[in-house]
């Protein structure tokens, strides 16, 4: 890796990890309102699937924030944000300025896939706790 971008993967993984700890916090202090919400969608078992959404978010999130097993945290927020894109954002059942808002959500999400994607396949990069325990495994 070319060490005159290495500060990029640290600065990207920030900016990739903050939605889901901001989501997942957000979920964990606004519990009953965010159950809610998954219920006007039309799910069941709304208490399991919003525990799952906390761990996956905050722990999967953290895991890209610090380069920790992030390649294992990112296919964790893959898992989580397939379904949550095609359930919460689907734009085809709406018409007029709501498709359009839900089809922006939609398309935010596949870029976030995107990310996630490039991250699982290169990993946190050298300015990670991976990349640290990796240096020392190889000493």
């Amino acid at each position: 890796m070319n060490t005159i971008f290495a500060p990029a993967a640290p600065l990207g993984r920030l900016l990739l990890s903050a939605i889901f700890l901001m989501s997942g916090a957000n979920k964990l202090f606004r519990w009953s309102e965010t159950a809610d919400q998954m219920r006007a969608e039309g799910m069941v078992a709304v208490p399991f699937f919003l525990l799952m959404a906390v761990i996956f978010e905050l722990g999967g999130g953290l895991s890209v924030l610090l380069g920790v097993k992030a390649r294992l945290g990112a296919l964790a927020l893959i898992v989580f944000l397939v379904p949550v894109t095609l359930i919460f954002h689907d734009f085809w059942q709406y018409q007029g300025q709501a498709q359009m808002q839900q089809m922006i959500h939609f398309m935010k999400n596949t870029a976030i896939l995107g990310g996630l994607c490039i991250l699982m396949a290169h990993g946190a990069g050298t300015l990670s706790f991976d990349a640290r325990w990796r240096k020392k495994r190889q000493r």
